[in-house]
């Protein structure tokens, strides 16, 4: 009995391993991925009855790290994959990322040189930049989110030149931040932000290049920061991963893609 009790002590203690065994999927990741793959596990659970999708955030690293090791079936990453990282991508949309300010706020647009002084610190005031006398608010992401990789990128900054006054994890929250101080300054996913705007938040995403932040130029390739948004699995999938991933990656999701402003593939 004693042998039994510890045995059950210990596989309570130990991480859970992902396993579709038990009609279950688990699924974990990019905070940007995860609201459409959230409603395509709804279809899916629909298309399935007795099966469940667990859908977890926790950044892209995550999704690649949880994938590799067992702890999901299933990873999500919003960006391309690393030539080191040796897992199978599964193309599901593609998104953009832009600059985000409050909607009161004057400043219509920013250069890269002016992007790059605000957030290294040598730019602290909206009046610097063609706005009201108003300290700014620098907005990051947190390390491991691949918005933040391709944010330090595009500017060619490194994350530890950084001046920030708030760090925040997935764009929901970088959204929140930013409508609620008129003085922040962020950077999220387009879709994300669309969303937001379409729903009354107080925030308006920025020109970049001359540009307009649209999924519109997502789509027809002319917006700088884009990226693709990615399934990935240890291997090739099969079973209920190799089903979830059939309709993921198929037309049939197609309008719960566009309806959170994300730009399908073409298939």
């Amino acid at each position: 009995m004693r042998n039994i009790l510890l045995g059950l002590l210990l596989s309570a203690l130990l991480p859970r391993v992902a396993s579709t065994a038990e009609g279950r999927l688990t699924i974990t990741g990019s905070s940007t991925v995860s609201p459409v793959v959230a409603e395509i596990a709804k279809r899916f659970e629909a298309k399935h009855p007795g099966v469940r999708v667990d859908v977890q955030t926790g950044g892209s690293s995550r999704g690649v790290t949880d994938a590799l090791s067992g702890l999901a079936d299933i990873g999500m990453v919003s960006r391309a994959l690393k030539a080191d990282e040796q897992v199978v991508a599964h193309l599901l949309a593609r998104d953009g990322v832009a600059m985000i300010v409050h909607r009161d706020n004057p400043v219509t647009a920013l250069s890269k040189e002016q992007v790059i002084g605000i957030y290294s610190g040598s730019i602290a005031d909206w009046l610097a930049v063609g706005g009201t006398a108003r300290p700014i608010t620098v907005v990051n992401k947190a390390e491991g989110r691949s918005t933040l990789e391709l944010f330090c990128h595009h500017f060619a900054l490194k994350n530890s030149a950084i001046k920030a006054k708030v760090v925040i994890g997935d764009n929901e929250q970088g959204v929140k931040t930013v409508a609620g101080n008129p003085g922040a300054i962020g950077y999220v996913s387009i879709g994300t932000a669309q969303v937001g705007i379409e729903a009354g938040v107080a925030i308006r995403m920025l020109p970049m290049d001359g540009i307009t932040a649209s999924t519109a130029h997502v789509r027809d390739g002319t917006w700088p920061l884009s990226r693709p948004l990615n399934l990935v699995t240890k291997g090739e999938p099969s079973g209920l991963v190799k089903d979830f991933l059939a309709l993921a990656c198929s037309k049939d999701v197609d309008d719960l893609i566009v309806d959170l402003a994300l730009v399908p593939p073409t298939r």
